[in-house]
C-alpha cells in the first residue's frame, strides 16, 4: 500500500511526500494543484475529515521527493504482462522493455489502422499493409509491397495504363459529395477527412494538431519516395511533375508555418497561466502570513487572559490575616499519583500572614516524605519571597499551627511548631521560595483512611494553617 499513489492509486512515479505525509506522483501532485484552488489531500478527508488542518493544503512547493520509497520502488521485482513475453526483472529496467517488448501490440506507423505486435511489424509492412506503397520504375504504377516482386511492365498490370485512383482520394470524392455544405479542414489534402463549419473546423485544428503533424511527416515521407523515383526517371517525368511536387511543398511549408503559429500562441497562453498561477501563489503566502500573525496575536492575548485569570483566582483565594484553609479535591487520585511518583507532592494558594505581612504557602506530601515515606502524610510550611520583605524582621520567628479538620467535627488532628531560628528554611528568601519545613509524620495514612474518622469525605480533605 505504501508505493500506491494516494491519487491515481497506481505504482508512484517520481514519488512527493506531502506535509500531511501522504505520496502522490509527481504528475499527479501537479495535475491537482493546476486544476483544483486550496485543494486538499483526499486520504486525509478519508482518513478524518474533521481534523482537516494547514498541513492538508496541497501545493507543489510544500511537497518534496521521497528518494528512499523511490529507491525501494527501483528495486521492486516485476515481470511483463503482455501475453506471451517471458521478461522479468526489476522496476529500473521495465520502462526500457516495454519499448523494446517483441509481443507488446503497436500501431502500424504508416497509418494503415492496424496494430500489430512489435516482431511481427516487418511481416505486416511486407504482406498486408495497404500504405505500405512503392513505385514502379518502369511504368510508375503504384504497387503494394507484396505485389513488387511479381510485378513486370508487360503483365497486366500496366496494359491499360489507366490513372490510379488511391482510396483516400475515393473517400474524399465520395465525401465531398455528400458533404457539399461543410468545409473541410486545412489538412485534407494530406489525407485528413475532417468536414464541419467553420466553429468546429478551428475547435478541430487546434484539438488535432499532433495527428495532423503525423499525417504531414507521412506524405512527406511520401513525398520523399516520389521525388527520388522522378530523379531516377528523369525522362518518364520531366520538368512539369517536379515542379507539381516543388509547388506542394510550398503548400506544405505553409502549413508548417501556421502549425509554429499555433504552437507560438499555445505557449503564449501558457505562460500567462504561468503568471497568473504565480500572482495566485504570491496571494495564498500573503494571507498565509496574515493568518499566522493573526494567530500569534491569539496566542498573546490568550497569555494575557490566563494570567489576569490567575492573578484573580489568587486575589479570591489570598487570605491576609495568617489563618488559611486549604480544600483538597479528589483526594484518591491525587494519592495515586502521589504514590507512583506522578506527582510527589501538593503546593497550596500563598496566603498573608498581615495586610502587608510574610507570603507563605503550604506543601503536602499525600503518601509522606523523608521518615513519614509510604505510612504518613506529610504537611509542611513554606516562606516565601514577598512584597515586603525588606520592610519585615528576619528570621521568621511565628508559630505554626498545622490542622486537619475532621469533618463531622469530632477529633480534628493538630499539631504545632516554632521556626528554627539558625535554619535557612525561615531566613529572608533570595529565591522565590525557602526550603519547606514541618512535620514529616503529621498523620499515619491508615488513620486518614480509616472509616472510622471523617478526613476524607466526598473525596475531599481540608488543611488549616493559623500563624500566630
Amino acid at each position: 500500500q505504501k508505493f500506491l499513489c494516494s491519487n491515481c492509486n497506481n505504482i508512484l512515479k517520481k514519488a512527493l511526500q506531502t506535509l500531511c505525509g501522504h505520496r502522490y506522483c509527481s504528475a499527479c501532485l501537479t495535475w491537482i494543484v493546476r486544476n483544483n484552488k486550496n485543494a486538499i489531500c483526499q486520504k486525509c478527508k478519508e482518513e478524518d475529515p474533521n481534523s482537516l488542518g494547514e498541513e492538508s493544503l496541497l501545493a507543489e512547493e510544500r511537497a518534496f521527493g521521497d528518494a528512499a520509497i523511490n529507491k525501494e520502488i527501483s528495486e521492486l521485482r516485476v515481470h511483463c504482462v503482455t501475453l506471451g513475453c517471458s521478461w522479468s526483472g526489476i522496476m529500473k529496467d521495465f520502462e526500457e522493455h516495454q519499448s523494446l517488448c517483441e509481443y507488446a501490440l503497436i500501431p502500424c506507423h504508416t497509418g494503415c489502422g492496424h496494430v500489430v505486435m512489435r516482431r511481427k511489424l516487418a511481416d505486416h509492412l511486407e504482406n498486408g499493409c495497404v500504405n505500405n506503397v512503392t513505385v514502379c520504375q518502369q511504368c510508375h504504377c503504384n504497387l503494394a509491397s507484396s505485389e513488387h516482386q511479381d510485378h513486370s511492365c508487360e503483365g497486366s498490370l500496366c496494359k491499360e495504363q489507366k490513372p490510379v485512383q488511391t482510396e483516400t482520394a475515393s473517400k474524399e470524392k465520395s465525401h465531398s459529395t455528400s458533404s457539399a455544405n461543410k468545409d473541410g479542414c486545412c489538412f485534407s489534402e494530406v489525407g485528413c477527412e475532417f468536414r464541419g463549419s467553420k466553429e468546429k473546423i478551428k475547435e478541430h485544428e487546434k484539438s488535432a494538431v499532433g495527428a495532423h503533424m503525423l499525417l504531414l511527416l507521412q506524405h512527406m515521407r511520401q513525398l520523399q519516395g516520389t521525388l527520388c523515383s522522378a530523379a531516377r526517371a528523369a525522362q518518364g517525368f520531366p520538368e512539369k511533375v517536379i515542379s507539381e511536387l516543388e509547388n506542394k511543398l510550398h503548400v506544405f511549408e505553409n502549413i508548417v508555418a501556421v502549425l509554429n503559429k499555433e504552437v507560438e500562441s499555445s505557449n503564449l497562453e501558457i505562460l500567462a497561466f504561468r503568471r497568473q498561477s504565480e500572482l495566485d501563489q504570491n496571494i495564498i503566502r500573503g494571507l498565509e502570513l496574515k493568518i499566522a500573525e493573526l494567530h500569534r496575536c491569539l496566542t498573546q492575548k490568550d497569555a494575557g487572559l490566563s494570567s489576569l485569570h490567575k492573578s484573580l483566582l489568587f486575589s479570591e483565594q489570598a487570605s491576609y490575616d495568617g489563618i488559611f484553609l486549604w480544600k483538597i479535591t479528589e483526594v484518591g487520585r491525587k494519592l495515586q499519583d502521589s504514590v507512583t511518583g506522578r506527582t510527589v507532592s501538593l503546593y497550596s494558594p500563598a496566603f498573608y500572614t498581615a495586610k502587608y505581612g510574610y507570603k507563605v504557602c503550604l506543601r503536602v506530601y499525600l503518601n509522606g516524605d523523608g521518615a513519614g515515606k509510604g505510612t504518613h502524610m506529610s504537611l509542611f510550611f513554606v516562606v516565601m519571597k514577598g512584597d515586603y520583605d525588606a520592610l519585615l524582621p528576619w528570621p521568621f520567628r511565628h508559630k505554626v499551627t498545622f490542622m486537619l479538620l475532621d469533618q463531622n467535627n469530632r477529633e480534628h488532628i493538630i499539631d504545632a511548631f516554632r521556626p528554627d531560628l539558625a535554619s535557612a528554611s525561615f531566613q529572608r528568601p533570595v529565591n522565590d521560595m525557602n526550603v519547606a519545613s514541618g512535620c514529616p509524620m503529621f498523620l499515619p495514612l491508615a488513620k486518614l483512611q480509616s472509616p472510622k474518622h471523617a478526613y476524607v469525605k466526598e473525596d475531599t480533605l481540608f488543611l488549616k494553617c493559623i500563624v500566630e
